[in-house]
């Protein structure tokens, strides 16, 4: 059993993504002998700034605490999304890490919602989410270990530089034993008789031997792509960007506890506030817009002096369509991309490393595993996949080219599927694998106005009147609520900066 143990884990470059997957690893498997291989010649893409409320359980089950990250990050706090111009232009709505009501008798909120709606005696779906208030008002706090009712039940991510989050992870994993190697990989060595990876080869002649390796290296996807040609599953023909400019700026307003997406023209914009600048990013099609005019429309759009040059980055969204082959497995932006409009980058990392831990190979590299690990991984990245296009297949905007095509182009059957039973009845679909839950699909559709056909019939087991008094009554609970909680800006300099 020992000799057949892994022993050697290989991790090819840093970033959020390796130095997340060292953290993790050296803190599960602590007897592994872990090296991590990046050039500081080689930069990152750095992009993602705004994270999902998982992120909070990855670096908590390396027994870090919230306010801490907030401080070593630069980062400020996010109760999730606020999306302008994607409906209609001059429409906004918000998608928050949180529920909406309480649900009676087994029925989901919405449907008791959506009786009241249909005889017009209730306000916005919004007012009846503690995130949502919360985020609109520019309030935060955290949430309570113990909420008297699901009404009380948010939850919250972080926006922060993710450099500064990758050199916490790699403080950590340092002091944890891994080992870091600064150079350039020269060429990839196979075993010839199984094809595994056997060892890396730098530039300055240096050999790294491994049992497992686990590529990290970015879209180029060295390990994955370039030795073993694992394939890329391309997924243009549903989602039409295919580029993107990042720049920051200076923050000169108080930083807002959401995520602010804008849609233009031809893609959307990204404002990520964090404690000492702003991020920002358009995502676009470079098939109706050029690189100069997607500038100049993100450039138009920010507030604040810009602090450095804009930096563009070309991609295809997709995903390898092996994510684990023979000895070797990607995580992060070697596995596959979406934009990332819904902050699901470093998301993905978490469950790669989550699904990589649950099936952690002998050095056999057990075939059944790697299936398995592929299968999930395939599932995951589509559920992603279906929502990112949920965004733009249910906007009503027609007023240019990008848009009118959206119109006319099919969606994949999964998400089809979804969105007939929830106009049919009300029923929200889980698949497994799905990062996003019922209450992010609602968010979704009540800010696109998607409702159901009808609502559950047990929901005629109540009078209208208590109804209405019912939520009345939530309503003004979580308004009373909001009204007496700080300032996102006033946590922040209280417990953090």
């Amino acid at each position: 059993m020992t000799d057949n143990q892994v022993q050697q884990v290989v991790i090819v470059g840093g970033g959020t993504a390796g130095w997340m997957t060292a953290a993790s690893l050296s803190r599960y498997y602590q007897k592994l002998n872990i090296t991590l291989v990046e050039s500081s010649d080689i930069g990152t893409v750095g992009v993602g700034e705004a994270t999902n409320a998982t992120i909070r359980r990855f670096y908590g089950a390396l027994g870090m605490k919230d306010i801490d990250v907030l401080k070593a990050t630069q980062g400020t706090c996010k109760l999730g999304i606020e999306f302008k111009n994607w409906y209609a232009t001059n429409d906004t709505f918000f998608h928050p890490f949180g529920l909406y009501g309480q649900d009676v008798q087994g029925v989901s909120f919405h449907h008791y919602w959506l009786k009241l709606k249909q005889l017009g005696l209730v306000s916005d779906f919004a007012d009846y989410s503690l995130g949502c208030t919360l985020a609109m008002n520019d309030k935060f706090t955290t949430p309570s270990p113990n909420p008297p009712s699901t009404l009380s039940i948010f939850d919250w991510a972080l926006h922060f530089d993710a450099s500064l989050f990758a050199k916490l992870m790699r403080e950590f994993a340092e002091a944890n034993g891994v080992k870091r190697i600064d150079g350039k990989i020269d060429r990839v060595e196979l075993n010839p008789d199984n094809g595994f990876i056997e060892h890396l080869v730098l530039t300055n002649g240096e050999q790294i031997h491994g049992d497992l390796f686990i590529d990290c290296s970015g879209f180029r996807g060295l390990l994955i792509e370039q030795t073993l040609k694992s394939g890329y599953e391309d997924w243009s023909e549903w989602l039409l960007c295919d580029r993107a400019i990042a720049v920051q700026s200076e923050l000169v307003s108080e930083a807002k506890p959401r995520t602010v997406s804008t849609a233009h023209q031809a893609g959307w914009q990204w404002n990520i506030p964090l404690q000492h600048r702003q991020g920002n990013g358009h995502v676009y099609a470079s098939q109706y817009i050029s690189d100069d005019e997607a500038t100049s429309v993100l450039i138009n759009h920010i507030d604040g002096p810009l602090t450095t040059e804009p930096n563009l980055f070309k991609f295809t969204p997709g995903r390898r369509k092996q994510a684990w082959v023979k000895n070797c497995v990607s995580i992060g932006l070697a596995a596959g991309f979406l934009e990332p409009l819904e902050s699901t980058s470093i998301a993905m990392i978490e469950t790669g490393i989550e699904k990589l831990r649950m099936l952690f190979p002998d050095k056999s590299m057990n075939q059944a595993c790697i299936d398995e690990f592929n299968d999930m991984t395939k599932l995951e990245w589509e559920r992603v996949r279906d929502f990112i296009v949920l965004h733009y297949h249910l906007s009503s905007r027609t007023d240019s080219a990008f848009w009118r095509q959206i119109k006319q182009t099919p969606i994949p059957e999964t998400l089809q599927h979804k969105i007939r039973m929830f106009k049919a009845r009300g029923h929200l679909v889980k698949y497994r694998w799905e990062i996003f839950q019922p209450a992010s699909w609602l968010a979704l559709y009540d800010g696109n106005k998607v409702y159901p056909e009808t609502y559950d019939p047990i929901v005629d087991s109540f009078s209208t009147d208590y109804l209405s008094k019912s939520l009345a009554e939530m309503k003004q609970s979580l308004q009373g609520a909001v009204g007496k909680i700080q300032s996102h800006h006033e946590f922040l300099r209280q417990h953090v900066i």
